[in-house]
């Protein structure tokens, strides 16, 4: 995804990175969401836990969390609250 990004980036000199960067989570978000749809069987124990829009948006925002919280980017040097020695 990183590389796509750059590839993007690199394809246009007055693309910005958030813009860029905003698009592809918005895509990977529409991905994830047509990728997790309940299957239709209202007995179906895999779907349990996606079987309400609500759901499915507490999943993805629970592995968008660890996602982002195990990222190297997660903390950078200029953060407000990051301290000095």
């Amino acid at each position: 995804m990183i590389e796509l990004g750059n590839q993007l980036l690199d394809q246009d000199a007055d693309s910005d990175s958030w813009e860029v960067a905003s698009g592809l989570l918005a895509g990977a978000v529409q991905f994830w969401l047509y990728a997790h749809q309940p299957c239709g069987d209202l007995g179906c124990e895999s779907c349990g836990e996606i079987d309400t829009a609500e759901k499915r948006l507490q999943r993805l925002t629970e592995q968008v969390r660890q996602s982002a919280m195990e990222s190297d980017y997660y903390h950078t040097p200029f953060d407000t609250n990051a301290g000095s020695a």
